[in-house]
């Protein structure tokens, strides 16, 4: 075997082992307290680092990515996305499996009130004339196709982008803004804001190319940091836009921002700093200034390099790499509640030891400070089963308690 249960203590082994030969006497299901457990778990999620929770969180919780292994049915993602009454069938059944499993009906049953419905808003890349479409088939997803090829082209999209700014109320909101604002606003409803967004790195990779930014960097670093500033700037105009329409003041729009970056691992420290450390200071200082605000950043990758530049940020939430320790973020982010560090290929190909050894090594990481929502350091997957969640609810309730002086 290998993974982190052959490179962990005989401890650890140990203990991995005694969890998997009482699963394996209950019939291949966890020895677990269910309702206890869940209890336990509504304390600890509210404040990962309180002191007086007693367990860590369970942050790997299945998602409707995991429907088609868990059912035994042909992975279809594009149909469960478009076909509601089959993603609603398929959501009951899987429900059913997870209520008996892991005591909780895991997925929305009830189909969206399309009256309920706001009206589509362009979105960022609509501005830089990007085209989302979808690729892969039946087990596919939706890629941002880039809008500029040449330096050339990107100075004149940056050009046309400027513009587009001057009035981007006319370009962002449809025809019908004004009547379904009112209807909805009427009907109770609050006009969506916008606090989250593929990160600067990810999106510029997006629009331009992943290659063609790296060597962008090099060849003109003038038109690279153009790039950054044209996109910082649409970003909070974007937002601003929607705050004034749901009638905030600047005040009340702060309180949270959040990124998903994946591709800032190929960004140098220098590159990044250039690029997309302007566009986190401006945003966070308007959006979450204080140090309460929810300042999150999603980055699966191994983008260990970058840490020194995200401390500043003081983020409260992280979703790093595989490749990351526990300690390594706590060292650059000590206010973060760390979602990770499960890798997670090693739950969705339900390699049991390796999922336990890892939740111990990383508890054992954070058990001084807390902060640990554990969960995959990245996305849930399908492979991933309500019987591996099983196991680690197990895992927590056994190995992942604190006691009263702060030690498990």
């Amino acid at each position: 075997m290998t993974g982190a249960y052959a490179n962990s203590t005989a401890e650890t082994r140990k203990k991995c082992d005694a969890l998997l030969a009482d699963t394996a006497a209950n019939g291949g299901l966890a020895p677990l307290d269910i309702e206890a457990f869940w209890k336990d778990q509504a304390v600890a999620k509210a404040d990962p680092f309180g002191d007086s929770i007693p367990q860590a969180p369970l942050g790997a919780i299945c998602t409707a990515e995991c429907v088609f292994d868990e059912l035994g049915i042909e992975q279809d993602d594009r149909r469960f996305l478009e076909d509601r009454a089959w993603a609603l069938e398929i959501s009951r059944r899987y429900n059913d499996k997870a209520e008996a499993i892991v005591g909780r009906r895991l997925l929305p049953e009830t189909p969206p009130d399309p009256s309920r419905k706001w009206p589509s808003v362009k979105q960022l890349y609509d501005i830089f004339e990007a085209e989302n479409v979808w690729e892969g088939g039946k087990t596919g997803s939706w890629w941002l196709k880039p809008s500029a090829h040449t330096a050339d082209e990107l100075s004149a999209l940056l050009n046309r982008v400027e513009a587009r700014l001057e009035s981007l109320r006319d370009f962002l909101l449809p025809d019908n803004w004004e009547s379904e604002k009112r209807r909805l606003l009427d009907a109770g409803l609050r006009v969506p804001l916008y606090r989250h967004q593929r990160g600067p790195c990810t999106f510029a990779c997006s629009i331009f190319g992943a290659e063609n930014m790296l060597l962008l960097a090099y060849d003109n670093p003038a038109l690279f940091a153009r790039f950054g500033e044209v996109l910082g700037r649409a970003i909070l105009a974007r937002a601003r836009l929607l705050d004034e329409e749901a009638g905030l003041t600047p005040e009340q729009a702060q309180g949270r921002w959040s990124w998903a970056d994946d591709n800032c691992c190929l960004f140098t420290p220098d590159m990044y700093e250039t690029f997309a450390m302007p566009i986190h200071r401006a945003v966070f200082s308007r959006y979450a200034p204080r140090p309460e605000h929810k300042r999150y950043q999603h980055s699966d990758s191994a983008m260990a390099h970058l840490l020194p530049l995200l401390s500043e940020l003081d983020l409260t939430g992280t979703n790093f790499g595989p490749t990351l320790s526990v300690t390594e973020i706590r060292q650059s982010c000590p206010h973060a509640v760390i979602d990770g560090q499960l890798a997670p290929f090693t739950y969705s190909r339900n390699e049991e030891a390796n999922m336990i050894a890892e939740f111990l090594r990383d508890f054992e990481q954070a058990r001084e400070q807390r902060g640990l929502n554990f969960t995959t350091a990245g996305s849930i997957n399908n492979g991933s089963r309500l019987g591996g969640m099983r196991l680690l609810m197990a895992a927590i309730q056994r190995f992942g308690r604190y006691g009263d002086d702060g030690q498990a």
